[in-house]
């Protein structure tokens, strides 16, 4: 008998969407027994009973709207108690700190980019907009106009998808090429009116940043790990690292500016993405039971063995998305371009895709009910990592590149 759970927690709500799936080649009666750490299936002779993960507890006098879904499996609704105290993977505004000697490696290969440095001053840039509000409160000529903040040679500044850096303060494992074209100076970063020098990893030749004119060398969070020099490097998976980064940027501005649409762009101005924050208290749970063999996307490494007597729990977030690609929702893109509630996060080009294609396959492992939602479409990421930690990660609702632009019908959707 082929089985597996899918729960769906929403922690502050304490609620959830229990789904039996694949209970297509079980044998009919099935006699279900849910409890408040486990779910028991029997099918005639068969019978197995999956564990829950500790932080989970089940009410089972609260289920509910039970239904069976052809292609899902058993839905239930019920009560859940659950909790996860979550180790996000360290990214490089979360490790660096001032007087304290760090180094940088390309995430990709584990080569060091800036080796056992310390940095004096680690200081937060301002918002986006900030030229606009000193327009709106001076009353006299704007004195900073045509100016950027340009690091110091002990200096480290944090955007919220990139760090800046003193060029002629560090040394570097890295070598530099021409940029053949403009970047388009953008509200993500400093604006550039003139060509600049990309920044790529000596070994692996990795995109990490770019030099500028002004003396200041500009990466990205998504391409370099950062750790005390005290320490080995750690190598973490791509796909992991990427998910963890990009959806710490959206939780950041979602908390301290209130930004919940992005648009996730190239270097060179393209979107790639539109991203609407939905929720981050969303915890996952599942069991795959055979499926792990089979040729579905799964949220777990390709080849990893899993014991489907026992689930797991991730941490997530919740979005809408619209992939762009191939110039699809050209109406939607130029829409949100025009609109000051969206707010840009800018990587290089190649991690763009990255992200795409995680999107994309994740979408392949839900339960076929809950790949839609109001017209749209729905991933689940993998979360777990190699040293057990919990993470957090994409839960994702995208609409069709076909459709027109169409707002969802309340402001909460979940």
């Amino acid at each position: 008998m082929d089985v597996g759970i899918f729960l769906e927690i929403r922690q502050r709500m304490q609620s959830g969407l229990l789904i039996i799936r694949e209970l297509k080649t079980a044998s009919w009666p099935v006699d279900i027994t849910v409890m408040p750490s486990s779910v028991e299936i029997k099918s005639g002779k068969d019978g197995k009973t999956i564990k829950l993960p500790p932080e989970v507890r089940i009410v089972p006098s609260s289920c509910r709207g039970l239904q069976y879904v052809p292609g899902d499996g058993l839905h239930v609704r019920l009560l859940v108690q659950a909790g996860l105290n979550t180790k996000l993977v360290s990214t490089v505004s979360d490790s660096l700190k001032s007087k304290k000697s760090c180094t940088f490696y390309c995430q990709s290969c584990g080569e060091i980019v800036i080796n056992d440095r310390v940095f004096l001053r680690v200081l937060s840039l301002p918002s986006e907009n900030w030229n606009d509000l000193v327009e709106e409160w001076c009353c006299h000529p704007n004195p900073f106009n045509s100016s950027m903040f340009c690091p110091q040679n002990e200096d480290c500044f944090l955007g919220h998808s990139y760090f800046l850096v003193n060029s002629g303060s560090v040394s570097t494992a890295s070598e530099s090429e021409t940029l053949h074209s403009e970047t388009r100076s953008g509200s993500n970063g400093p604006a550039l009116n003139s060509k600049a020098n990309i920044v790529i990893c000596k070994r692996c030749k990795t995109l990490l940043g770019e030099t500028m004119s002004s003396g200041v060398t500009k990466y990205y969070f998504t391409e370099l790990l950062v750790q005390s020099s005290e320490d080995s490097f750690n190598m973490i998976p791509r796909s992991h690292f990427i998910q963890n980064v990009v959806a710490q940027c959206l939780l950041e501005l979602a908390t301290t500016r209130s930004t919940f649409r992005f648009s996730i762009q190239g270097v060179d101005g393209t979107v790639y993405i539109l991203m609407w924050l939905l929720n981050s208290d969303t915890l996952l749970v599942e069991s795959l039971g055979s499926l792990a063999s089979s040729n579905v996307f799964t949220l777990f490494d390709h080849g990893m063995s899993l014991d489907w007597r026992f689930s797991e729990i991730k941490n997530t977030i919740k979005v809408l998305y619209h992939s762009c690609i191939k110039s699809r929702n050209k109406d939607l893109v130029a829409a949100w371009e025009n609109d000051t509630g969206v707010h840009p996060l800018t990587f290089p080009s190649k991690t763009c895709l990255e992200l795409l294609l995680l999107l994309s396959q994740s979408n392949a492992s839900l339960p076929p009910s809950l790949r839609w939602m109001n017209s749209f479409q729905c991933i689940l990421p993998r979360t777990s990592h190699n040293d057990n930690s919990a993470s957090c990660c994409l839960t994702v609702y995208t609409r069709p590149a076909v459709e027109t632009a169409q707002k969802p019908s309340s402001g909460q959707l979940s």
